[in-house]
């Protein structure tokens, strides 16, 4: 039963970053800054997988305080190893294209993105972040297990 379920949670978790991918449309021509990485936020299902319905407002606030988003670009020389200033241990994540990462709200800029030319509605826009390489905190397999 219990591995039924995380083979539902992992299906799930890779319609959301199709769906999502979809939404955003094409990029290709968006280019960012060398350092930069560009990250669609993450939006949390309206019911949670216990059945509780959440409130529109609850849902409205993973725009601006979500803490996991989706790589969807990745600047020309981000470095992902960084190094501390104390004792120069070296230390780095392996962050690629369409991974989930988490990083801290207020470490990025906010915009919204739409790569759908046919479309200019309000809707048709994906909530991104633009964020330094070095501000990126975790890598995760499911943005459901940050909060």
């Amino acid at each position: 039963m219990a591995i039924e379920l995380l083979k539902r949670k992992n299906m799930s978790e890779r319609d959301e970053k199709r769906e999502l991918l979809a939404k955003l449309g094409d990029i290709a021509e968006i280019e960012i800054a060398q350092n930069e990485v560009l990250l669609a936020i993450y939006r949390r299902p309206d019911t949670t997988p216990g059945g509780i319905a959440l409130a529109a407002q609850t849902l409205k606030e993973d725009v601006y305080q979500g803490k996991v988003a989706l790589v969807v670009k990745i600047g020309a020389a981000c470095n992902f190893q960084q190094e501390n200033p104390y004792d120069g241990m070296k230390f780095s994540l392996d962050i690629k294209l369409h991974d989930w990462v988490v990083v801290r709200p207020s470490d990025t800029w906010a915009l919204d993105i739409n790569g759908n030319a046919s479309g200019l509605r309000i809707e048709d826009f994906v909530p991104c972040r633009l964020v330094r390489d070095k501000h990126i905190r975790l890598r995760v397999s499911n943005p459901q297990v940050i909060w």
